[in-house]
């Protein structure tokens, strides 16, 4: 079960990611929508899902958007409404500052029949004016639903300019989460640099390590390279050079993704930091999305021969 292994904090999680359909959609469309990705995660074998909960991060750059930002359904809506035929725990992403206090109460009150997991994600900018700042999200969960399974989000790329990541991510732990969940990881130097200074700063404050989810996404498109580009997803210049010269892009992309996970589970086994993958897609196109759950099945097929 996902909380006995993020309560006993075990390697090996494994999750699939994705967002929402876009609410102007018509219900029947939202219906289609989700009765296609049901038949997809019925053949992937995870331990949960990751549903997002986008916001408009033109305050973060002042570059163009490649794609235009749409408003997609709440994804515990959509959970509850349209995926219930999976019995999968399902992570629930809420980007708490576009909620009021009683909003956000209200969306994460208690549930005593099931256990709830959910990620706060807090501003996108330091500029982005907020209703609730991810520090009063945190409070209001100790208070309302001290049972909601809590995760936070952890940006390796960050970490190349700052070197706090890994103190970011251990306040949170002090705030309540148990779990976290990285940005999309192209970058796997960025990545092992955070994982070397959470691990080293555990190991002298004894302080016991939590699971890590490396996302990793498939790009098979110059358009989609572009807009991971955007998002703020590190990739280095030769594994760029390598992606936007290659006869076939997407196959390129899932053989440095597995590359790079192989690469972060050997690192992360020798020391005994607690590492999983959350697999997702960014695109909307089928190809991308076909290539994500062949992702996953190859990243299950990796944990199996580590014993995971």
């Amino acid at each position: 079960m996902l909380k006995d292994k993020i309560l006993n904090k075990k390697s090996g999680i494994i999750t699939y990611g994705f967002t929402p359909p876009k609410a102007a959609n018509p219900p029947d469309k939202i219906k289609e929508i989700s009765e296609k990705q049901i038949e997809r995660i019925r053949t992937i074998d995870v331990d949960g899902l990751v549903i997002y909960d986008i916001q408009d991060e033109k305050d973060r750059t002042e570059t163009e958007r490649p794609f235009p930002f749409l408003e997609t359904l709440d994804p515990l809506m959509y959970s509850n409404e349209y995926l219930d035929a999976l019995q999968l725990p399902k992570i629930i992403y809420r980007c708490v500052g576009k909620y009021t206090h009683n909003q956000f109460t209200s969306l994460i009150d208690a549930d005593a029949t099931k256990d709830m997991f959910s990620v706060f994600v807090g501003a996108a900018s330091k500029n982005q004016a907020v209703s609730l700042r991810l520090s009063e999200a945190y409070e209001i969960c100790k208070t309302v639903n001290p049972r909601l399974i809590l995760g936070g989000v952890a940006i390796p790329e960050r970490h190349m300019k700052n070197k706090e990541e890994h103190l970011r991510i251990l306040s949170k732990l002090q705030k309540g989460c148990k779990y976290f969940i990285s940005q999309a990881v192209y970058n796997v130097e960025a990545a092992k640099d955070f994982l070397s200074d959470y691990y080293y700063y555990c190991r002298n404050n004894n302080i016991e390590m939590v699971p890590i989810l490396f996302t990793l996404t498939p790009c098979g498109s110059l358009k989609t390279l572009e807009f991971m580009k955007w998002l703020g997803i590190s990739i280095p210049r030769w594994l760029e050079n390598d992606l936007m010269n290659s006869e076939d892009i997407l196959n390129k992309s899932l053989s440095l993704s597995k590359d790079i996970f192989n690469e972060l589970l050997d690192f992360s086994m020798e020391k005994g930091i607690p590492i999983g993958c959350n697999v997702e897609s960014v695109s909307v196109r089928k190809v991308e999305i076909e290539a994500s759950i062949r992702l996953v099945n190859d990243i299950k097929s990796i944990l199996k021969s580590n014993s995971l």
